[in-house]
């Protein structure tokens, strides 16, 4: 909404946008819809599969999807892909970009109207318990989420983790840990830790979550994560899914995979600390990932839930 206002105060018709898990798509194409704008979303062929019901909310709501075929066919190549449509049209359309990257401004626009969810949950943490909780844990792929979380909790006495996706472990490469084994370099106009060849190319990344396969981090996360204020870990794909079940059975909340790694370190940490409280942002509602989930977990008997 924030994104489509300030589309509205600059007088333009139509948002651009990127988007992987459609967390990002879904919210903005509800904008476009309520404000009476043209709505483009680029996203990979690989995620229109993975995410087919936000793909269906986004038609609903009056958004035209534009597939993305090339390279791997994922968040990456959404961005290139909405970078260029936006490139074409800025006249006339604004990029509402879905994370903390890109150049100046766009990472502090979207960190900016992402802190509501860190102001929000710090006051109603302190609310409900009196007290700041002992750890924060958010997903970090581009980073938007987490910064939202973060950013209002930094000169705080808390611990502060973000999970990157490990994806099938870090001997595989197969991967998008972009801060624990990346190496600074420039994509989409901006410098950062990126996953990357020897010629500075972007290497192909993977995640088992469409909204963290992203090879770059936002540049904030690189500022705090150098600086030594927030410890980023890492979560692999098994290791979230088995968070993601175990949230399921146990709470009655089903969670967007990306937050399945969050939740995944918080178990961690609970575990190795046995005390205290951690406050985990769940990012996004899992029924997007439900039919794929399904399709290649089953329904987590893998796990062995019921012993835990």
């Amino acid at each position: 909404m924030g994104e489509g206002l300030l589309a509205k105060y600059m007088g333009k018709k139509k948002l651009i946008a990127e988007t992987g898990a459609g967390q990002h798509g879904v919210a903005l194409a509800t904008a476009a819809a309520y404000f009476g704008m043209e709505c483009d979303i680029y996203m990979g062929e690989v995620d229109i599969a993975k995410q087919a019901p936000n793909v269906t909310r986004m038609k609903l709501l009056g958004t035209r999807i534009i597939p993305v075929s090339r390279g791997l066919a994922t968040l990456k190549e959404a961005v290139d892909a909405a970078f260029e449509g936006y490139m074409k049209e800025y006249k006339d359309a604004i990029y509402c970009i879905g994370s903390v990257v890109g150049p100046h401004p766009f990472p502090k626009i979207v960190r900016d109207f992402q802190v509501v969810v860190g102001y929000e949950a710090r006051e109603q943490f302190l609310e409900m318990t009196g007290h700041l909780p002992d750890a924060l844990c958010a997903a970090v792929g581009g980073g938007s989420n987490s910064a939202g979380l973060f950013i209002p909790f930094l000169t705080d006495p808390v611990e502060i983790y973000g999970a990157e996706p490990l994806g099938r472990g870090s001997k595989t490469g197969d991967h998008a840990a972009s801060l624990t084994y990346g190496k600074k370099g420039v994509l989409h106009g901006f410098e950062s830790y990126l996953l990357q060849d020897e010629n500075g190319e972007a290497l192909p990344v993977y995640s088992v979550a469409s909204g963290l396969d992203y090879p770059f981090v936002g540049p904030e996360h690189a500022f705090l994560h150098d600086m030594g204020r927030i410890k980023y870990m890492t979560v692999t794909d098994d290791e979230a899914m088995e968070a993601f079940f175990l949230l399921c059975k146990y709470e009655g909340i089903i969670p967007a995979v990306e937050s399945a790694h969050a939740l995944a370190y918080a178990l961690k940490y609970a575990k190795e600390n046995q005390t205290g409280s951690i406050l985990v942002n769940l990012s996004g509602r899992g029924d997007k990932d439900i039919d794929f989930v399904v399709e290649q977990y089953g329904y987590g008997e893998q796990f062995d839930i019921a012993r835990k």
